[in-house]
C-alpha cells in the first residue's frame, strides 16, 4: 500500500470526535474491536472513565507516532464506515461519512460511495469543505468528472447552486475550445467554425473514415446543444427562471465532462 502521510493532530482530533459522537451505536467496545481489526493498539482501553473520543484520539496519535504514517487510520475509517454496518440506517451512514470527509479534505483525501479512499485537492479553508456527502461536488468526484469541470465552477459547486454550476461549466467549455483553436468566436458560431465538416480547425479523432467524420459531426452537434441551452444570450431571462434539479445538473455536467475528455485528445490541424 502507498504510504499515507501523517495527519495533523487537529485532523485526528476531529475525526475521533465525529466517529465517536455521531452514532450511538459506535460504543466503546465497537471502537476497541475496530481498532484491533485495523491493527491499531487501543492504548487507553483500560481507562474506564475516559471518553470514547479521547480513547480514539489517543489510539490514532500513538499509531502515528510509532509508524509515521496514517495508513491504518484510513483502514479504521473504512472498517467503521463499512456499508454493511449501515444497511438499515443510511441516514446515519451519510451523516458520519459527511463529517469524516470534511476532515479528510484537509489531508487531500475523500471516502467515496464504494468505501474507497480517493485523492482530492487538499482543502486549506472552511469554504473548501462545505459540501454535503450527497451534494453536487461530492457526487461529481465519485463519478470521476474531468478536473476542468471543477476548475470553472468550484464556488458554485460548493454552494450546491445547480443552475450556475452548469452555466459556469459550459462557459468554461467554450473558453477551452477558444483557447485550443486560437479563435475568439463565441457561442454556436464558435462550434460551427471550429468543428465544421470541411477543413475543421480542431478534430477529436483521425477524421479520415466516414465513421470518424460522423463521430466528429456528432460531437459538434453535442457541443451546439450545450451552447444552445446555456450560452444563447437571447434566452437569459428564461434561464434565470429555470428551476434545475440536482439530477439535471449531474447529467449535464457529465456531458460537459465527456466533452472535456474528448478535447484532451483534440488536434489543431489548421489555423483560422
Amino acid at each position: 500500500m502507498v504510504k499515507i502521510e501523517q495527519f495533523k493532530a487537529s485532523t485526528l482530533e476531529m475525526l475521533a470526535n465525529a466517529i465517536a459522537d455521531i452514532d450511538p451505536g459506535i460504543t466503546g467496545s465497537v471502537i476497541h474491536k475496530m481498532l484491533l481489526q485495523s491493527q491499531i493498539e487501543d492504548i487507553s482501553f483500560n481507562e474506564q472513565f475516559l471518553a470514547k473520543r479521547k480513547k480514539l484520539f489517543n489510539a490514532f496519535a500513538d499509531y502515528q507516532n510509532k509508524n509515521h504514517c496514517a495508513n491504518n487510520i484510513i483502514l479504521f475509517i473504512q472498517n467503521i464506515l463499512s456499508p454493511q454496518r449501515y444497511i438499515n440506517n443510511v441516514e446515519m451512514f451519510n451523516s458520519i461519512k459527511a463529517e469524516v470527509n470534511k476532515q479528510l479534505a484537509f489531508e487531500g483525501l475523500y471516502v467515496d460511495d464504494t468505501n474507497q479512499i480517493i485523492s482530492v485537492e487538499k482543502a486549506s479553508k472552511i469554504s473548501d469543505v462545505q459540501i454535503k456527502v450527497d451534494g453536487l461536488k461530492a457526487k461529481l468526484i465519485e463519478q470521476g468528472a474531468h478536473q476542468l469541470v471543477f476548475s470553472y465552477c468550484n464556488a458554485e459547486l460548493l454552494a450546491n447552486n445547480y443552475f450556475h454550476s452548469v452555466l459556469e461549466s459550459s462557459k468554461g467549455l467554450i473558453k477551452r475550445i477558444q483557447d485550443l483553436a486560437g479563435v475568439s468566436y463565441d457561442g454556436q458560431n464558435l462550434i460551427e467554425k471550429v468543428f465544421k465538416d470541411d477543413e475543421p480547425i480542431l478534430i477529436v479523432n483521425n477524421f479520415q473514415s466516414k465513421s470518424e467524420k460522423d463521430e466528429h459531426r456528432g460531437f459538434r452537434n453535442l457541443l451546439i446543444g450545450i451552447v444552445a441551452m446555456f450560452r444563447n444570450p437571447t434566452s437569459h431571462e428564461l434561464k434565470v427562471e429555470w428551476n434545475m434539479s440536482e439530477q439535471d445538473a449531474l447529467d449535464i455536467l457529465a456531458m460537459i465532462s465527456y466533452c472535456h475528455r474528448r478535447l484532451d485528445n483534440a488536434q489543431k490541424i489548421r489555423l483560422e
